[in-house]
């Protein structure tokens, strides 16, 4: 039998690469993090142990890997879906809702991670998050940021920062005030993107309209 490739030798660490990350998020958003164990996760997958060590220094940084590539395939299948389109608002709306919906539908797992990058360790730089870096800059530029990498440090922690309030355990805040924000800051219109559907029937004064005819939630003031 011939040896394989250094092609299809990169496939499969790939591939194996790929199965421990899927099934890290299963495995804490089932049973949480600190319940879930490096052999937990390489039985998952269908693994030898030996992989999560040549590629990852330890649980923290697989499980950041794992969550940023979650992160990175619900915004570019956000970014891709039809009806596509080349229209910056609509790409930055897209990215931004991608990232609140993704936090709400895995609350477990997002709470989780932004407790581990709070950590000493803070970002890890991985091919994920570079991944998921990419596309929100690129989000930033299609909208027309004169400074595309400092936008997207300022979008990040602006999305980082909504991510906690939807994620605070007994007092999150709404969605929709939280995605109004954000879009007012950008000069979204309610429209673009994926609108929550809690806030579809919100229709607010003309001091909230963005400027495209398109109005945006009203913001109460916080008592």
């Amino acid at each position: 039998m011939s040896p394989r490739s250094a092609s299809v030798n990169e496939a499969m660490r790939q591939r194996s690469r790929e199965r421990l990350l899927q099934a890290t998020v299963e495995l804490v958003e089932e049973r949480g993090y600190e319940a879930t164990t490096l052999a937990d996760i390489t039985k998952r997958a269908g693994s030898a142990r030996g992989l999560v060590s040549y590629y990852f220094s330890g649980k923290r940084a697989l499980l950041q890997s794992a969550v940023h590539r979650l992160m990175a395939r619900e915004l570019a299948q956000a970014l891709e879906r039809e009806p596509r389109s080349d229209d910056g608002q609509e790409q930055l709306a897209r990215a931004i809702d991608a990232i609140l919906t993704l936090t709400q539908t895995h609350t477990t797992l997002m709470r989780t991670h932004m407790a581990s990058i709070l950590q000493e360790e803070g970002f890890i730089q991985c091919p994920e998050q570079q991944q998921l870096a990419s596309l929100l800059r690129g989000s930033v530029l299609a909208w027309g940021a004169a400074d595309p990498e400092e936008e997207y440090r300022l979008l990040r922690a602006l999305l980082m920062g909504a991510t906690v309030a939807l994620l605070l355990p007994g007092a999150p805040m709404p969605v929709a005030r939280l995605r109004a924000e954000l879009f007012q800051r950008y000069g979204l219109p309610w429209t673009a993107g994926a609108p929550p559907e809690e806030a579809g029937s919100a229709r607010p004064g003309p001091e909230a309209e963005d400027g495209s005819g398109d109005a945006l939630p009203e913001l109460s003031p916080s008592h």
